[in-house]
Order: structure tokens, then C-alpha cells, then sequence
């Protein structure tokens, strides 16, 4: 297999783990609360505060991935957020388990930042879509596979035990990730010269082989990055809430056990791996016919469009199965538009990759810190679900209305001088 291909193979094990310890929370609800005396508000917060923490700390992160490599920033902080998944086991109150999770958060924080450099520096641009969507449909095959697996562990063992054992995981990736990843592919020894050159060839070209940090003023006054901040936002509002609330929503609803609840509430993240796999393929196969904004931009609004139809759909589903179906919808339409989305960071934002697709990510993930305070405060304002659904559908159509606006062709540096 091709040494970027190997490569792809290890962010995709990356985004797997990623998820696989961000949803063990939202498994281990109904034992944490119990254990720590918390009520759902509380939890809500427990839930939300991980998603303040990821985004305060993507653009930091995208940065220093930017000035020092994919190599030693992805070693560095999945080493830091796998001990803190472990730490998690050791939480005695509400205070000590915010602190924590916060924590973690900044800790994943630079994970696709970092994933994005890593794809702009070794994957040519008529492959970019498609190794967008591998890594983000691993995220949710993680996901998927944790909510069932994760459930018996935590029946079997203990949430507490399951924390740790998911921190150990971790850092064996980081530490394989060190010793075989390189930066770039002319520091990486064996890779054979026709690769090489196809690689160099192919990937995205810059003016200059020297890293320029991108000043915060430049891309704040970008309307091209604004916007992407804005539809990145509905498109986290939407997907996140399989990681909080989807699991305790439909075990309550209808009246589910644990591992019932875990089957259900994964079927809808098989179904966003599978809008990463159909989007990244969307986003190559119209770039290979030279319609490099269409592929980004058709793309992505198909995908909310899809999303916007599921969610309110789901308002008004009457069983678990009718509320799958929806919910399945809805995110695959929100996952069709993260590779539009990633590869838009990467081409207006070149060597500043990280950076760029960091300050994105940073006001998605306050969508992600909003969806969960909004579902539980929503419902106990208004003795209903159903407003929380029609919120999510309003942002999809918006976000639609935001993509007819962007521009990928448009690079930061010529855009803003």
C-alpha cells in the first residue's frame, strides 16, 4: 500500500479514537449522574463544557501545527487528552468532572486542525475530498461502534474503569504516531521516488516553501472565512447532538433499555460515515471536471438540505424506528458537509491550513457547546422536543443560504489585501 495511504490509515484509527472517547460520557450518563448526584441541567453542562473547551483551543492548535508539524502536535495532545479520558474515571463532583472535561476538550482541540495539515502536506488536491471524507467517517464509525461496545463495558466493568482503559488506547496511537509519521514527504525514509513525486507534483502549490503566519486580523476580515464559521456552526448544532443527547433522548422517549438505546441511537452515525464516504466523492468527482467551487460548494448544500428536511421530520416521529429513520437523514446531510467544508479550509488557507480550518472549527464547536444546553433548557422551557428540531432545521437553511456566498477559489492573502 502507498505510504500516504498508511498515513490516511492512521488519522482514520485517530478520528475513530477521537469519538470513541468524546461519546463515552454521553453513554455513561445515567451511571455518572447517579454516582455524582447530578441533575440534567447539570449534566448538560457536563456534556457542553468539553465543546467550549474545543473550541477556544482550535486556533491555538491550528497554529502551532502550522509552525511545528503535524508530528509533534498530534503526539503531544493525543498523549494529553488520553490521560485526561482516564482522569475522567476519577471525578468525586460536578466542580472536578467540569474542570476535567474542559480540559479534554483543549486537548482534542487540535486533532483536525492538525489531521488537516497533515492532508495538505501529503495528499494531491484530486484526492482531498475523498481522504476528507475517510477521516470523517471514521469519527462517526467510532462513535457508532462505541455507543453498543461502550454500554456493555460499562455494564460489565464500570464507567470509571472504562475511562481508563480508553486513555491507555490512546497513548499507544500517540507513540506509534511519533516514531513512524513525518511532516513532510521528503523526510519520510522509504517512501518510494515515484510516490515522491506524484505527491509533490500534485498537492496544492504555494507561493513560498517557508511557513508565513497568517495575521488574526486578515482572517477575521475575511468574508470567505466568516462565512465558513457561520454554516460550520449549523453543521455542529446538528451532528452533536448524537454525541450528547441522541443516547439519553431516545432511552427516555421510548422507554429503552441501555443496550437497546445504544443499537438505536448508533444507526444514525453509520449513516453520517456514509454522507462523509458519498460527499468526498461528490467533492473529487466534480473537481476532476473542473468545477473546483461547485465541488465544494453543490456539495455542501445538498447536504444541509438533506439535514434541514430530516431534522424537522423528527419533530414529529412517533416511534423509535420513525425517529432513526429521520435522525439518520438529518446527519447524513450534516456529514456531507464536512469535506466541503475541511478541503474549503485548506484551499483558501494553504500553509496556514491549520490555522484556517481551526477558526472554523472554533464556532462550529460553540454550535456543539449550544446543542447541548439547548435540547435540556428548550425542553424545560416549553414541555416539548419538538422546538429544539425546528431550531436545527432553521440553521440548516441558513447555512444553504451561506454557501451560495463562499468562495473556495478565493485565497486569504489575495482575498484581504
Amino acid at each position: 500500500m502507498k505510504t500516504r495511504f498508511w498515513i490516511v490509515f492512521g488519522t482514520f484509527l485517530l478520528a475513530m479514537l477521537l469519538y470513541v472517547d468524546r461519546i463515552l460520557i454521553s453513554v455513561a450518563k445515567t451511571d455518572v449522574a447517579t454516582a455524582l448526584s447530578l441533575s440534567d441541567k447539570q449534566m448538560g453542562w457536563v456534556l457542553s463544557i468539553f465543546s467550549l473547551g474545543y473550541a477556544l483551543f482550535q486556533m491555538p492548535s491550528g497554529w502551532a501545527a502550522d509552525k511545528f508539524g503535524a508530528r509533534k502536535i498530534l503526539t503531544f495532545i493525543v498523549t494529553i487528552w488520553s490521560f485526561l479520558t482516564a482522569l475522567t474515571g476519577f471525578a468525586w463532583n460536578f466542580v472536578s468532572l467540569l474542570v476535567i472535561r474542559f480540559a479534554f476538550g483543549a486537548g482534542e482541540a487540535g486533532a483536525y486542525p492538525s489531521i488537516n495539515r497533515v492532508v495538505f502536506s501529503w495528499i494531491p488536491m484530486q484526492e482531498r475530498g475523498t481522504v476528507n471524507g475517510i477521516n470523517f467517517s471514521a469519527g462517526r464509525l467510532g462513535a457508532a461502534f462505541a455507543l453498543p461496545t461502550v454500554a456493555w463495558m460499562i455494564q460489565s466493568f464500570g464507567w470509571r474503569e472504562s475511562f481508563t482503559l480508553l486513555g491507555v488506547v490512546g497513548i499507544v496511537w500517540a507513540a506509534a504516531w511519533w516514531l513512524w509519521f513525518r511532516n513532510e514527504p521528503t523526510g519520510k525514509k522509504g517512501i518510494p521516488q515515484e510516490e515522491l513525486d506524484y505527491i509533490l507534483k500534485n498537492r496544492q502549490q504555494t507561493t513560498s516553501e517557508a511557513y508565513e503566519k497568517l495575521p488574526l486580523s486578515i482572517l477575521l476580515r475575511s468574508s470567505n472565512m466568516l462565512l465558513l464559521m457561520g454554516q460550520y456552526f449549523a453543521s455542529n448544532f446538528t451532528f452533536f447532538f448524537c454525541l450528547t443527547w441522541l443516547f439519553p433522548h431516545l432511552k427516555t422517549r421510548f422507554n429503552l433499555d441501555t443496550v437497546e438505546a445504544g443499537f438505536y441511537a448508533s444507526i444514525p452515525l453509520v449513516f453520517g460515515a456514509l454522507g462523509n464516504i458519498i460527499a468526498g466523492r461528490m467533492v473529487d468527482y466534480l473537481y476532476k471536471q473542473n468545477r473546483f467551487s461547485a465541488s465544494r460548494r453543490y456539495t455542501a448544500i445538498v447536504g444541509f438540505s438533506i439535514a434541514a428536511v430530516g431534522l424537522l421530520m423528527s419533530a414529529y416521529a412517533h416511534s423509535v424506528v420513525e425517529a432513526t429513520v429521520f435522525l439518520s437523514m438529518a446527519v447524513l446531510g450534516a456529514d456531507m458537509t464536512l469535506s466541503p467544508s475541511w478541503a474549503t479550509c485548506s484551499d483558501i488557507g494553504g500553509k496556514n491550513s491549520g490555522m484556517v480550518s481551526g477558526a472554523m472549527n472554533m464556532v462550529g464547536n460553540l454550535g456543539a457547546f449550544l446543542t447541548a444546553l439547548a435540547f435540556p433548557y428548550l425542553k424545560e422551557w416549553t414541555g416539548s422536543d419538538e422546538p429544539f428540531f425546528f431550531l436545527g432545521t432553521f440553521l440548516n437553511i441558513f447555512a444553504v443560504l451561506l454557501w451560495l456566498r463562499i468562495e473556495p477559489t478565493k485565497v486569504l492573502e489575495r482575498e484581504t489585501r
